[in-house]
C-alpha cells in the first residue's frame, strides 16, 4: 500500500464535515460515512478549539496493536484447532502471526511487512547471525497483506487514502464502502458492509483478474466490545470469520485485543530484502 495510508494525521479535508443533502439520489455522502466508521470504532480523536466552526484535524490514534484469540485455522486445507496471536501495525504496514497448538507454536511467525513477506523461525531470526532463520515468502506477500488491510482499522484507513475513488452506497438498505486497494494489492477491491451503528460487520474482497483468485475473501465480524487490557475506547470485534471461497480458512474467538499502541517493530531481514529484489 502507498505510503500515504498509514501516516498518523488523517488529512482534515478527508474526513470534513458534509453537507447535509446527499443527492438527489439518496447516496450517501463519502466523507460522512468515513467518519462515523472511524469514530464507532473509536480509533479517531476530535478536538475543537475557540468557538464556531474552528476545529483541530482528526488525529488517528491507531498505529501498533496486539491480540489474541482461539479458534481454527485452515493449515495445508485442514482445520486446525490453535490459539491466534497477531501483531499489526500500519506505521509501516506490517503482521506478524503465531499459531501455537497443544502449548506449542505451529510452525514458524509468519510476517510481513509492506513489500516484503518471510517467516521466522524465532521472533527477530535474520537478524544476527546465528539467531534464527528468516525464509523468504514472497508467495505469501498479498495474502498477508490482505489480512492487515481487512481488519476493520485498514478498512478505514485504506478509504481514506483512496479519496475520491472510494465510494459508498446503500445496498440491501445497508451502507457499503467500496475501496480500490493499491501498490502489492492493485487489483483487488475491498467492499465493507456497516451496520446500523457504523461497525463494519463484512469485508469482501474482489480479484479483477483469475489470476489473483486466491484473494477472493469474505470475512465477518461481530461482538465488537473494548478488549483492552487498559480500556482505550476503541472497539474491536470479538468474532472474526474468513473464508475463501466455500472454505472456512478462519474462525477467531478474541480473547484480548490490546490497543495501547505497543512497541513492535517489523524490521526486514537482509536476505528476505536480495529475496524480494530479485523477484521484482
Amino acid at each position: 500500500m502507498k505510503p500515504s495510508i498509514v501516516r498518523t494525521f488523517i488529512v482534515a479535508a478527508a474526513v470534513a464535515l458534509a453537507a447535509e443533502s446527499a443527492g438527489a439520489q439518496g447516496t450517501p455522502d463519502r466523507a460522512t460515512v468515513l467518519r462515523a466508521a472511524a469514530d464507532a470504532l473509536g480509533m479517531v480523536r476530535w478536538s475543537d478549539i475557540g468557538a464556531g466552526t474552528t476545529r483541530l484535524p482528526g488525529i488517528d490514534v491507531v498505529n501498533t496493536m496486539e491480540f489474541w484469540a482461539n479458534g481454527t485455522v485452515d493449515v495445508g486445507g485442514k482445520a486446525v484447532r490453535t490459539e491466534y496471536h497477531a501483531a499489526i501495525g500500519y506505521n509501516p504496514a506490517a503482521m506478524r502471526v503465531e499459531l501455537t497448538v497443544g502449548g506449542k507454536r505451529q510452525g514458524p511467525f509468519h510476517t510481513v511487512r509492506e513489500t516484503f513477506a518471510w517467516d521466522e523461525s524465532e521472533l527477530g531470526a535474520g537478524l544476527v547471525a546465528g539467531k534464527g532463520t528468516a525464509t523468504p515468502a514472497m508467495a505469501a506477500l498479498r495474502d498477508r497483506l490482505l489480512q492487515l488491510w481487512t481488519l476493520p482499522y485498514g478498512v478505514v484507513k485504506a478509504a481514506l487514502a483512496a479519496g475520491d475513488k472510494t465510494t459508498v452506497a446503500i445496498e440491501g438498505g445497508a451502507t457499503v464502502i467500496t475501496v480500490p486497494l493499491s501498490g502489492a494489492l492493485a487489483g483487488v477491491t475491498m467492499k465493507a458492509t456497516l451496520d446500523s451503528n457504523s461497525l463494519i460487520t463484512k469485508v469482501e474482497t474482489r480479484p479483477d483478474s483469475p489470476a489473483l483468485a486466491a484473494l477472493a475473501t469474505v470475512t465477518e465480524y461481530s461482538n465488537y466490545a473494548d478488549r483492552a487490557e487498559v480500556l482505550t475506547d476503541i472497539k474491536s470485534p470479538g468474532r472474526i470469520v474468513r473464508k475463501q471461497g466455500t472454505r472456512t480458512v478462519l474462525d477467531l474467538e478474541v480473547k484480548m485485543w490490546e490497543t495501547n499502541n505497543l512497541y513492535l517493530v517489523f524490521p526486514v531481514p537482509a536476505n528476505v530484502k536480495a529475496a524480494a529484489a530479485r523477484a521484482r
